[in-house]
């Protein structure tokens, strides 16, 4: 067999990694697992050294090992790949109705998703007329508990789920206004729950109040949510009815298709 190599412009600084994404190449080809012995012939590793690398990808689960002595490409290549694939997306359906949202209500209008527990903001549209500088930019994350967002998604789970969310993280507080108290955040959620709509009142930064909507993919789940920011004196639920039109219009675009 052929062994692999990359081509000299594309050669990884660090040499494990190249080894690591020839491994990942060798297995990329192959719809059934593959023995130790293939992939060293194919990578020209020595089997020692394929076989610790190996190791090390089974532990973060990019690589599964269906028995002793073969390897086929792990799930969490293919979480990561979901995720990739729901940000692009995602964001490509929703920057124009971002824009013309913004141009109503003149304020910062963002689109985050949740990682784990938290959100991270992947995109926003926004101009210095809104008065209110940007705080979190794009790539920025922020805690679930404390964001109009983040509550969409915790509002989405059952209460058991909640409650571990609230034993794992503390629910640390960023300022006075912030639901440090599960009770609280689970009341709340119950109105997340029944009008579709999540706020921050202050929670994540004093001086600034948001509202969100969720956005849901074909599939019918929630994989997004779209947000106005305002200084706390300006948000006007007046702006609702567009906010709701527009993360609906998103998930359309997305192939979502409301219960009758």
């Amino acid at each position: 067999m052929t062994k692999r190599s990359a081509t000299p412009s594309s050669t990884p600084t660090v040499q494990v990694i190249e080894r690591m994404f020839n491994l990942i190449e060798v297995l990329a080809s192959r719809e059934e697992s593959v023995s130790l012995k293939e992939i060293s012939e194919e990578t020209g590793l020595h089997p020692s050294t394929a076989h610790r690398i190996l190791n090390d990808l089974t532990i973060g689960r990019f690589v599964d090992r269906p028995e002793a002595g073969s390897y086929r490409l792990g799930m969490r290549l293919l979480e990561l790949g979901n995720l990739v694939k729901a940000r692009l997306s995602v964001r490509d359906a929703a920057l124009q109705p971002m824009r013309e949202l913004h141009k109503l209500t003149q304020q910062p209008v963002s689109l985050s998703l949740r990682q784990g527990d938290e959100i991270v903001y992947v995109e926003r549209a926004f101009s210095e007329r809104s008065g209110m500088q940007v705080v979190r930019a794009i790539g920025g994350h922020a805690p679930l508990h404390l964001t109009s967002v983040g509550k969409l998604f915790l509002a989405a789970e059952d209460p058991q789920r909640v409650r571990a969310y609230a034993t794992r993280t503390g629910l640390a507080g960023n300022t006075r206004n912030s639901l440090t108290q599960l009770s609280a955040l689970e009341r709340e959620l119950v109105q997340c729950r029944q009008t579709g709509i999540a706020r921050d009142n202050e929670e994540l930064e004093m001086g600034v109040r948001c509202m969100a909507a969720g956005i849901y993919d074909d599939q019918d789940r929630l994989v997004a949510g779209l947000s106005i920011s305002a200084p706390a004196d300006r948000l006007d639920d007046a702006w609702l009815p567009k906010l709701r039109a527009t993360a609906a219009g998103i998930s359309a675009a997305l192939g979502y298709t409301p219960p009758p």
